[in-house]
């Protein structure tokens, strides 16, 4: 039972640094300093609350705010770059959650990476959709929303494992309801033809 609550734990972190990256892993980072459920001490991924990392991830934060304040849009290489360091590190992320008591941890590698994977998507997918519809000053402010959901789904998730089920069931939700949506778009204009 131990290692599913583990494996949900890694999920959800995994998710969570899906939805962006950074700061999400460093409440994990700090949390497992702390000993507050989740260790990474004593584990191949004890770098994930070494001193150097989560400075690291600080800077990161910063580096992905001020990119956030420079781009309009919702497409380029640092949105690329950074949907690949999330993948990386929600990987990471699930696959450390599971070393801290278990010796097979390569399942929590494809669960946090597939769960960031998810994420990412979904949060990409969404807050192009609402970035559209509002002006830019409203529009600067979306990764803000994207750094306290992922905040709040990688707290929950250490916090309550279970809880990542929820968080990454409503991921899906949303990208299945703006897949669906941008198929509805030009539905109308087919039948006037």
């Amino acid at each position: 039972m131990s290692y599913v609550l583990d494996l949900l734990q890694g999920l959800g972190l995994g998710g969570a640094a899906g939805m962006r990256p950074f700061l999400p892993a460093l409440l994990a980072g700090a949390l497992a300093r702390a000993n507050l459920g989740v260790d990474f001490e004593d584990t191949a991924f004890a770098f994930l609350e070494a001193d150097w990392f989560l400075l690291a991830l600080a800077l990161g934060v910063v580096a992905g705010v001020l990119a956030d304040r420079r781009r309009a849009g919702d497409d380029g290489p640092v949105v690329a770059a950074l949907a690949g360091i999330a993948i990386g590190l929600g990987a990471l992320l699930g696959a450390g959650s599971l070393d801290d008591r278990f010796d097979v941890w390569w399942p929590g590698l494809l669960a946090g990476a597939g769960a960031a994977t998810l994420a990412n998507a979904a949060t990409r997918s969404l807050l192009s959709r609402v970035r559209a519809r509002l002006d830019e000053a409203a529009g600067r402010a979306l990764p803000l929303y994207a750094e306290g959901g992922g905040l709040v789904l990688a707290g929950a998730s250490v916090l309550f494992p279970p809880l990542a089920l929820v968080g990454l069931g409503f991921l899906a939700f949303l990208l299945r309801g703006g897949r669906r949506r941008e198929g509805e778009k030009y539905a109308g204009l087919r039948i006037l033809r």
